[in-house]
């Protein structure tokens, strides 16, 4: 469902605080400093897709301020990818200041103090996720912020056709596939970093480590059928078990094990749903491709210390094997934590 905040309605004295307002409250607290002496309306358009919000941002002329202050009052965990459509934008964070063109994205960590200045018309689609939600250390983020990137050149260009086929569709996905998808596009992202660190050699070419991303999705749009096997994904995929097996060796865990983790973390997102739209543990287990109800609540109990019943029932109180932030139980957040995991690390061992 989508969240639309306009301005058309409001005052042109009102609307330079309703905007401050606006983007503070669907993004992060921010200063904002109009342009123009009669704002023109502003629209933002957002989407949950599991830990991705996708909001799509169009207004004039302002300059957006993130201080020390501000990050003192929260959000400080988040990062934001601008996707530009029109218009021109120039960030500065980190002592460095670049300029976004149509075409072109950017990435910028509310963690640390950052600047943008856009001097005319625009709209851009911003992805805003928690730092947690994303795999990879906090060097890795740190050579993606602050870098522009050119939607037409080599896997930023496989990221951005991602991001864009994501967000035009972001109003008509059921949660769980919105929730797995953000997840993969996640992963797109990891992969850009470990890229741009020099960690692929000579015989990782970019189009493995994409490999991968695909094959992640192409198993989370199949996680309910029993079926689901290494011989029919690499079929799918037009590579050989063997190197299936190896593209995963860099996520610290087999084939099966992959498949099985997201299948648990499915399971405990439905198992958690309101009463009224509850399913029995039976159900949400065949739903989510177990077929032996006895092995399913072993690994649920061995994932998440308590039974799958009990979890129904509200009584778990075993930890979760990933960080979920505050709120988000329920939100497809714990799905988005569990893939992103490891991504798609240190490429340089893969070889066909």
């Amino acid at each position: 469902m989508s969240v639309v905040l306009d301005t058309a309605a409001v005052s042109s004295a009102d609307r330079a605080e309703y905007w401050h307002e606006v983007l503070s409250r669907t993004f992060i607290p921010l200063d904002v400093s109009l342009l123009e002496s009669a704002p023109a309306p502003a629209t933002i358009t957002s989407h949950h897709l599991g830990a991705l919000r996708v909001s799509l941002v169009e207004a004039g002329p302002q300059r957006v301020v993130r201080s020390g202050g501000l990050i003192a009052g929260g959000g400080e965990d988040h990062v934001t990818l601008a996707l530009q459509h029109h218009g021109t934008a120039r960030l500065d964070q980190d002592g460095r200041q670049v300029l976004l063109r149509p075409g072109t994205f950017v990435i910028s960590d509310a963690g640390r103090p950052f600047a943008v200045e856009l001097h005319e018309a625009f709209a851009f689609t911003a992805f805003h996720w928690p730092r947690s939600a994303m795999g990879g250390s906090g060097e890795d983020l740190r050579e993606l912020t602050a870098t522009v990137f050119d939607a037409a050149d080599g896997t930023a260009a496989l990221v951005a056709a991602y991001l864009e086929r994501l967000s035009r569709s972001a109003g008509s996905l059921e949660p769980g596939v919105a929730a797995r998808l953000a997840a993969t596009a996640l992963d797109l992202l990891v992969v850009l970093a470990h890229e741009r660190r020099g960690r692929f050699a000579p015989d990782a070419p970019e189009a493995a480590l994409a490999t991968l991303a695909r094959v992640k999705d192409y198993i989370l749009r199949h996680l309910g059928d029993p079926g689901l096997a290494p011989e029919r994904i690499a079929a799918a995929h037009h590579v050989s078990v063997r190197y299936l097996h190896k593209l995963f060796r860099f996520e610290d865990v087999t084939v099966a094990r992959w498949i099985q983790q997201q299948r648990l973390a499915m399971c405990r997102r439905d198992l958690a749903r309101p009463a009224a739209g509850r399913s029995t543990v039976a159900a949400v287990a065949g739903r989510w491709g177990f077929v032996s109800a006895s092995h399913f609540s072993r690994s649920f109990r061995a994932a998440y210390g308590v039974s799958p019943r009990e979890w129904q029932a509200g009584l778990g109180t075993g930890p979760a094997p990933v960080a979920v932030p505050p709120g988000a139980a329920g939100d497809g957040y714990e799905q988005a934590a569990v893939t992103s995991g490891h991504a798609v690390a240190a490429g340089h061992a893969i070889a066909a």
